[in-house]
């Protein structure tokens, strides 16, 4: 197996050979017991001119090419989400173009499963807007994606978190939007680790008091709500919370920490999964998913214990940047031919931080080529200085 020399912990460097990659089928042989949705990156193009931090560009090919390998080992899509870079280098018009073009080319998909957030990111974030002001910002997005024939994500809204005076601010929102939706949606709770300006998101700080507002709004529109996907990175809460939803709406686990036991569940239920972590481990995920489904749950742990430590290492703090972590994993596996990020945020992550990815995409049996990862990986540090 191929070596190379990565950064170490004292500062020097060590060598690192390869292991073995797993050979995870291309394809699920079966179903999945799980609704399971894999949160996609875009591919940012390279060759674009312009100013990478103020103007997106999207290799459009590339990025569509991302969803069908999501769709082919068996995952839905979750479309235009934080894992996109929405509203960290991608703005609402680039998104309402990454929401067209993927509806489109997944009418050409058999089966496939696509779900498209929608937001507020019309809208600069201020004490000074209203709740009609929010509204209109989510109705124009929710007409865009019905419009098409998409599926609704409700992503969390940084207006509204800036602009509301209290946990019924959050209630007369949800309820005139719920109220209007062609189909039961799916509600996403996103935490302050993954974005610093929805602290204190349903009207309070404390996560019970908060728990206890969005349940209040999914029982009262439990026929408008397919589900309710939360990213607080706390199993406890997500534990709690999942046992007090309404028959009818699931919970869908954004813990990207604990997302396979959540998966796995306990005597009392499980979650079902929109991960972003999803978008690095397909290959993984759809073997252990389909394993779970066939009753196997100690092959289902087994294929998923390495992905864990490597998943926590992806969304380390700042949590925030995590996406750098997916799109340097799809550039050592091929999916895309550089390692350029919307916004420049490939310069996110530190070398060391990426090393230490390299060791745990190895251990977890994620680097399908090795020959190819370790070139790239050489490339990484020689742009940085360092002879691997």
């Amino acid at each position: 197996m191929p070596a190379l020399r990565l950064p170490a912990a004292n500062g020097g460097l060590e060598s690192f050979t390869l292991s073995e990659p797993r050979d995870f089928p291309s394809r699920p042989a079966r179903p999945f017991n799980r609704v399971a949705f894999a949160a996609a990156h875009v591919v940012a193009d390279a060759h674009a001119d312009g100013a990478p931090r103020l103007e997106p560009a999207i290799d459009w090919e590339a990025t569509l090419a991302i969803r069908e390998h999501l769709f082919a080992l068996g995952f839905g899509v979750a479309e235009a989400m934080d894992t996109a870079q929405r509203g960290q280098g991608l703005d609402w018009k680039a998104s309402r173009e990454l929401i067209r073009r993927s509806l489109k080319h997944t009418q050409s998909i058999p089966d496939a499963r696509l779900a498209c957030g929608a937001g507020t990111d019309q809208l600069s974030p201020s004490d000074r807007l209203t709740r009609d002001d929010v509204i209109q910002a989510y109705e124009e997005q929710i007409e865009l994606i019905e419009g098409l024939g998409g599926r609704v994500i409700l992503m969390a809204s940084r207006a509204l978190a800036a602009c509301a005076k209290s946990a019924d601010d959050y209630v007369a929102v949800y309820d005139r939007l719920l109220r209007q939706v062609r189909e039961p949606v799916i509600l996403h709770w996103l935490g302050e680790m993954f974005d610093p300006a929805l602290k204190g998101y349903w009207g309070h700080s404390d996560t019970t008091e908060a728990m206890q507002v969005c349940l209040d709004i999914l029982t009262a529109h439990a026929d408008r709500v397919d589900g309710v996907k939360i990213s607080l990175l706390d199993r406890e809460a997500e534990i709690a919370m999942r046992r007090r939803l309404p028959p009818s709406v699931r919970m869908y686990t954004g813990d990207d920490f604990h997302f396979a036991e959540l998966i796995a569940g306990d005597e009392h239920g499980y979650s079902d999964a929109l991960l972003g972590i999803f978008d690095a481990i397909a290959p993984a995920a759809s073997a252990a998913l389909v394993a779970l489904a066939d009753g196997d749950t100690d092959e289902y742990h087994q294929i998923l214990a390495p992905t864990v430590p490597l998943s926590r290492h992806v969304f380390q703090a700042p949590t925030r940047f995590y996406k750098t972590g997916l799109v340097f994993l799809a550039w050592l596996n091929g999916h895309q031919d550089h390692f350029v990020m919307v916004g420049g945020q490939q310069s996110a992550r530190s070398v060391p931080h990426f090393a230490e990815l390299f060791r745990l995409a190895d251990a977890a049996g994620l680097l399908a080529d090795p020959e190819l990862a370790v070139r790239r990986m050489q490339q990484l540090l020689a742009l940085h200085g360092i002879d691997g």
